[in-house]
């Protein structure tokens, strides 16, 4: 449902006990967005001050932001999935623009399918838990800075989160039943014999029956969304940087805003300033096709599941039940 194990008292085997989870990031409050680029240019230049540190650089506003802030000469690193035979989203040549503008090396991290199977196993023991794909694609891009000789790796997740950048969900005002059905990235009615739904995170973010998005996504989704960066940095041994998931935005957000289209105001704000002849782009989630990759994946075959379950699933949802299968047998193993 979450992507995110919600109650840390529970696991699911002895010897995978207390799915690891980080909850103590100290976050100071911004009131505009001078202050946030500020605070991000701060943190930025010290991540770099005293050691070697890599940024991860997409196609979107928020690691662009920081990419403005690297010393130049400074390596950015893009990940690029690679389906053979088929053209898939690719953020590189829009990231190669923000790194030429700002004298820093690109470099290309390539991600296979072959990647997700070999690393999606190491990353779930560490965590105790299924993983979410995109822990694969930083797990790899961390390695690969590890061997180029880098200690620490800056990332631009959690803006979204934080700032106003899910349109979709904050198009509208949302009642509990609705959200639940919305949020939950696969019901678990729909592939388990034994389903429970857990209404905990969602009860947490309700006022008479409807639910406080904004709240949900900078407090809970938050913490969810950072800890896949934690899980899969602290497996390579990388040191983790990541600016915006260090701020709170001081005053509530301003709905009227991003449903007018302006989404991430704030940040919108400080990539017009660093970038006045940058158009935004738009905004994409971290590439990778799971609907190829798992195009031909028949679902799975443990008790625990309904037979051809995943029909219909889009192939993120499919990945999520990949993950959990593969997971539940290595518990077996």
């Amino acid at each position: 449902m979450y992507r995110f194990v919600v109650d840390q008292n529970r696991c699911f085997h002895e010897k995978y006990p207390n799915p690891v989870t980080q909850y103590d990031i100290p976050r100071v409050q911004i009131g505009d967005s001078f202050e946030l680029e500020s605070h991000l240019k701060q943190v930025v230049e010290q991540a770099c001050r005293g050691k070697k540190t890599a940024l991860a650089l997409s196609g979107g506003i928020d690691s662009a932001i920081l990419a403005k802030f690297m010393p130049e000469g400074s390596v950015a690193y893009t990940f690029k999935c690679v389906v053979p035979g088929v053209e898939v989203t690719d953020e590189s040549p829009v990231a190669a623009r923000y790194a030429e503008q700002c004298g820093l090396e690109h470099r290309i991290v390539e991600i296979y399918w072959e990647d997700f199977e070999r690393y999606a196993p190491l990353l779930m023991a560490r965590k105790h838990a299924p993983t979410h794909s995109i822990e694969v694609q930083i797990y790899k891009a961390a390695l690969q800075a590890k061997a180029d000789g880098f200690d620490a790796m800056i990332f631009g997740e959690t803006a979204d989160c934080v700032y106003g950048g899910h349109s979709s969900l904050l198009a509208q005002d949302w009642a509990i039943g609705p959200f639940s059905d919305r949020w939950s990235f696969v019901k678990p009615y729909h592939v388990l014999r034994e389903p429970q739904w857990i209404m905990e995170p969602y009860r947490e973010y309700e006022q008479d029956g409807m639910i406080r998005v904004p709240e949900f996504l900078t407090d809970f989704e938050f913490y969810a969304s950072v800890n896949f960066y934690m899980n899969a940095t602290a497996l390579a041994d990388m040191e983790l940087i990541v600016p915006y998931a260090s701020t709170h935005m001081k005053h509530p957000l301003d709905l009227q805003r991003v449903r007018a289209g302006e989404n991430k105001y704030l940040v919108r704000e400080v990539f017009h300033r660093l970038y006045p002849d940058f158009q935004v782009p738009p905004k994409t989630p971290m590439p990778r096709p799971m609907n190829e990759w798992l195009e031909h994946w028949e679902g799975p075959t443990r008790p625990e599941f309904w037979p051809h379950c995943t029909n219909g699933m889009t192939g993120d949802q499919k990945w999520l039940v990949w993950a959990l299968e593969r997971f539940l047998n290595m518990c077996d193993a």
